[in-house]
């Protein structure tokens, strides 16, 4: 009996050996795999070190850690930040900004044409004035004159403004406006006539090129968001031309060649003074047509007075005639 415990011990000690013996050899092979992956990652990390050197934003990551930052902390922002500079540089290329493009951008061409049911004066003086385009549009925030043919604008493009500075070139009253515009994101080319179509209908023709300059604004260039905001203005322009009461007081001086040939008193001052001279032939010619009816009047009755002196000496001859037969 004593001889099979023994037995049994011998056996329970060979077992907890051999699973000691098992146990420890896992170990070390879990070991020796840690070792080589961490050797693997100090390997890569080494090498994107070496990268980074060699690239130049070594000294930016070690700036980064006498700042403050931890190693691992600074060379990762480093790496995200050149990741998304490659990235925004790609992007600029594909619409024409990177190194490898020219540079020039694409004109966006914009054409619009309304009917308005005023006459050909009142659209045009309406156009003119620019100062009221903020009350009655989406896109335009204020307009402010500089001088007869510069005003500054304030438009809105997607979430945010931007300015632009407009010179008129031409510019000849119920005819045509020919503008230009200069601006920190783009610049535009515009030309805008007007055509009578019956008494109280005239046609509004608005073309534009448009050259935007500027990550957001091409983008924007791409999906022909200007296009449509500009129609969408021009549509409202309409609107309150059609539906307003108020009396517009349009710019009636001319531009021709970028200079002004007459300004806007001297234009007011020719219009009063034809006003003026058709009047006074209106009324001399109603005065020559009543004085014309007064002498028709006058040789009317002095004829039918000869006439009836004539029948009397027919008459007095016939009277005589008889006498003298008897």
């Amino acid at each position: 009996m004593a001889g099979k415990e023994t037995k049994d011990r011998e056996t329970q000690g060979s077992g907890a050996g051999g699973l000691g013996e098992a146990l420890s050899g896992f170990v070390e092979s879990q070991v020796g795999r840690l070792a080589e992956k961490a050797s693997d990652k100090l390997t890569d990390v080494t090498g994107q070190l070496t990268d980074a050197a060699d690239s130049g934003s070594l000294l930016k990551i070690g700036s980064r850690v006498l700042g403050g930052e931890s190693p691992v902390k600074a060379f990762l922002s480093e790496k995200a930040k050149g990741v998304k500079d490659s990235v925004v540089g790609k992007v600029k290329e594909a619409f024409g900004g990177g190194k490898g493009k020219s540079g020039s951008s694409k004109s966006m061409n914009i054409i619009e044409v309304l009917d308005v049911g005023v006459p050909l004066r009142t659209a045009y003086d309406y156009w003119t004035q620019y100062d009221e385009f903020s009350s009655f549009t989406k896109g335009v925030r204020s307009v402010s004159m500089s001088d007869e043919m510069g005003s500054d604008w304030k438009v809105k493009v997607g979430p945010s403004s931007r300015s632009f500075k407009a010179t008129v070139q031409e510019q000849i009253p119920d005819d045509r406006i020919v503008w230009s515009s200069e601006g920190a994101k783009g610049t535009t080319k515009g030309a805008v006539s007007f055509h009578e179509l019956a008494p109280t209908l005239t046609r509004i023709v608005l073309v534009m090129e448009y050259y935007p300059s500027g990550f957001f604004e091409k983008t924007g260039n791409i999906w022909r968001a200007q296009g449509r905001r500009v129609r969408l203005d021009f549509k409202h322009f309409q609107r309150y031309v059609s539906l307003t009461e108020k009396e517009p007081e349009g710019w009636r001086g001319e531009i021709r060649d970028g200079e002004v040939v007459m300004s806007h008193e001297d234009a007011v001052e020719e219009e009063e003074a034809a006003q003026a001279e058709d009047s006074e032939n209106d009324g001399e010619y109603e005065t020559a047509e009543d004085g014309d009816a007064e002498d028709e009047g006058d040789g009317g009755e002095e004829d039918d007075w000869e006439d009836e002196a004539a029948d009397e000496g027919d008459w007095e001859d016939e009277v005589a005639d008889e006498d003298r037969e008897k």
